[in-house]
């Protein structure tokens, strides 16, 4: 039975396509959007009553649940994190500049000397 879902939701997504695509211009853009919404919706409905469908709503229902419990931080804090994070950066980038320039100098002077 679930073959004969896809058959459907895929069926239904090709005639999006294709009446998209033939009607774009002949059919007033609002009618066009509300048919194709509701065809990609019946597409939904069809793929969320196979296996596959229903595995990924309980999944998608965990997600959620796993997301609120996440403790998120406060302005404060992601403010001083991203200052952190920049002085660093800055930091670490002066240094690597400085190191190239010197290895610059070092090779020009072996090169040259020999």
């Amino acid at each position: 039975m679930d073959g004969l879902k896809w058959a459907v939701t895929i069926i239904l997504l090709i005639a999006i396509i294709v009446g998209n695509y033939m009607y774009g211009e002949s059919v007033h853009v609002v009618a066009r959007v509300l048919v194709l919404l509701v065809m990609a919706a019946l597409a939904v409905f069809s793929a969320a009553l196979t296996e596959k469908g229903k595995t990924f709503i309980e999944f998608a229902k965990d997600s959620r649940l796993e997301v609120r419990k996440v403790v998120w931080p406060t302005r404060q804090e992601t403010v001083q994190t991203t200052l952190i994070i920049l002085a660093v950066s800055t930091i670490v980038g002066l240094v690597l500049w400085g190191l190239d320039g010197i290895f610059v100098r070092v090779v020009a002077f072996i090169t040259t000397a020999i």
